[in-house]
């Protein structure tokens, strides 16, 4: 069977210990050897392993179970449509060293001076510090402002180009409908 279960090990597990499958129907179903599955049922293999349920996972239906259980010959099937493994990525926190620290607020200038549109809250999202400190810089009266040097956040690693492409549509779809309710509020007051 190529459409293996989750946590192959774990499934057998649980299939041993509360089913009535034959050690041949559960080495097939989670593409394990009949000696493995013989093995975890001796507690001899697996030991410390905490059983997984096919069930609660949508892996296998009770009734497949009791189809396979009553028929020796009758393999288990995986109901496949039903799993669905997430793809979304997630934007970790990750450590920056103490010596690439200084590249955050030298990228947050970066992008002030060629993304203007970008709002402070934006680009503390990005850059990753705090809004406070992009107000500063855009206001000149940060600490050390004096000593930063516009960097390209991109080119340091601190976001991905698409991060970047999306805050900029944002920002400019904020402009616009910004600027929609504004001619409306100007035209209501004219009539």
């Amino acid at each position: 069977m190529s459409n293996s279960p989750l946590m192959p090990m774990a499934t057998a597990v649980w299939l041993v210990e509360n089913t009535t499958l034959t050690f041949k129907q559960i080495a097939n179903f989670c593409n394990m050897h009949e000696v493995e599955i013989q093995g975890i049922a001796d507690g001899e293999v697996a030991k410390g392993i905490k059983a997984y349920n096919p069930i609660i996972s949508g892996q296998l239906s009770r009734e497949e179970i009791e189809l396979s259980s009553k028929d020796e010959n009758r393999p288990l099937t995986i109901k496949s449509a039903d799993i669905e493994i997430s793809n979304t990525e997630q934007k970790t926190k990750k450590y920056v060293p103490l010596s690439k620290r200084q590249d955050k607020p030298d990228s947050a200038l970066w992008l002030i001076k060629n993304h203007n549109i970008l709002k402070d809250s934006q680009i503390a999202k990005l850059v990753g510090i705090t809004k406070n400190t992009v107000t500063a810089i855009r206001n000149k009266s940060y600490w050390n402002y004096n000593n930063l040097n516009p960097k390209d956040p991109v080119a340091l690693n601190l976001f991905s180009q698409k991060d970047l492409i999306e805050a900029i549509e944002k920002a400019e779809r904020r402009i616009k409908r910004e600027k929609k309710e504004k001619e409306k509020q100007q035209n209501t007051n004219t009539v």
